[in-house]
């Protein structure tokens, strides 16, 4: 039974690049030291002694440099090549988390953070072409799934090390450590990852880019209202859920970094085996995504029923598997409902609807919770996230209206 396990895992890895392992490989390098968002709002309220209305604001802030960061990626990456967007986003993005740390007020931590997020996720959507050139059509899917492994593999390390660090040093080693990994991820990637023209056949002229112009695509955009909603939701994680856990549950930075963690080494564990089993078994992506939506309401709803600390790990069960399921699949169609030539487009208005999440979610957040409480805001999300799989249904029933496949 074991042997059949471990064989099945090993299963789920086999026919990707070499490519994408090492892409894999830099990701994790630069995830780990990711460690400063998990601790943004904590360290924004407790060192720099901000209000949670100007937290709110510094978290928009963030969320608009991520959407410009998204579309200019997207641009950038159609016009001088996925490589080059990724190698000089890591590298800027490094000196910039480095230079955060010495910048102490309202105004200017709010600039910094939007010049900083504006260069960081130029990444996002020249990372997502790199896959599509890197790794077989068949292959995508796994391929994103193995760098959502990597990603989660550092988020497993990254919080832990940051409570520890924290609280044996301070925050500011936090910003030291975030620009340093960036800094040697992009140094590995020039090493090992040689750079691939990935050209695409232009089809302006052609009567499909006409049908599926991006503008006209009306399942792509009831599509980006679903990732948008997902984000809004997904991102009280990182936001007002730390907040959460230090006021009403009294949990320290290491305890915090340690719940956080679980998040990371659950999908580590799981996460690839499951989306490899679903795709061998054929089963409906967007129904999937569907159940995943209601994962994600279910782990805020809960967070009312009980103060039993062990609700806190259910919750993050719940959003955990949730995640699991939703990230791969709603990227994978995003890049498959993307006409050849305009892969940077498509992925980048995916990355800019998640984005626009983070400009309202945060500010969102802090807002109700300052004003009604925890309580109130965690209805709020658990609406949302039912909202997100209306929607999913309303997605679902335009195109087999269309005639395409749900698949």
């Amino acid at each position: 039974m074991v042997k059949k396990v471990v064989n099945s895992y090993q299963d789920s890895f086999r026919g990707l690049s070499k490519e994408v392992w090492w892409l894999a490989l830099i990701t994790f390098i630069n995830r780990a030291g990711t460690m400063v968002l998990p601790f943004l709002s904590l360290y924004l309220t407790e060192d720099l002694n901000l209000t949670l209305s100007q937290v709110g604001w510094i978290m928009t802030s963030f969320g608009v440099g991520s959407l410009l960061g998204s579309w200019l990626g997207g641009k950038l990456t159609d016009k001088i090549g996925f490589y080059q967007v990724m190698f000089w986003s890591l590298l800027i993005t490094g000196f910039l988390f480095i230079g955060l740390q010495y910048v102490s007020t309202f105004y200017g931590f709010a600039i910094g953070i939007f010049l900083t997020m504006t260069v960081a996720d130029t990444f996002r959507p020249a990372m997502f072409v790199s896959l599509k050139a890197y790794s077989k059509p068949e292959n995508q899917t796994r391929s994103l799934t193995l760098i959502r492994l990597a990603i989660n593999l550092g988020f497993s390390f990254g919080p832990f090390l940051g409570g520890i660090i924290i609280t044996s040093i301070s925050y500011s080693g936090l910003f030291w450590v975030d620009g340093i990994t960036c800094i040697t991820a992009i140094i590995l990637m020039k090493i090992v990852l040689k750079e691939k023209k990935f050209h695409t056949k232009k089809i302006e002229d052609s009567i499909e880019s006409i049908v599926k112009s991006i503008y006209k695509d009306k399942a792509y955009w009831i599509f980006l209202g679903v990732v948008f909603l997902m984000g809004f939701v997904f991102l009280q994680l990182f936001t007002t859920m730390p907040l959460y856990y230090k006021a009403v549950h009294k949990l320290t930075e290491v305890e915090i970094g340690l719940l956080m963690a679980l998040n990371g080494f659950i999908i580590f564990l799981f996460e690839m085996p499951i989306i490899h089993y679903i795709e061998k078994k054929l089963f409906n992506k967007l129904k999937i995504i569907t159940w995943s939506l209601l994962l994600f309401a279910l782990s805020f709803l809960i967070l009312n029923t009980s103060s039993w600390i062990g609700i806190l790990i259910i919750s993050m069960l719940f959003i955990t598997f949730g995640e699991m399921l939703a990230f791969p699949f709603t990227n994978n169609f995003a890049m498959s409902r993307a006409p050849s030539g305009k892969e940077g487009r498509y992925l980048a208005l995916y990355s800019m609807a998640f984005s626009t999440a983070h400009i309202f979610s945060a500010k969102t957040g802090m807002e109700v919770i300052d004003r009604f409480g925890f309580e109130a805001n965690w209805y709020l999300m658990t609406g949302l996230g039912l909202l997100a799989v209306v929607l999913m249904l309303w997605l679902r029933r335009t195109l087999t209206e269309q005639n395409e496949v749900l698949n």
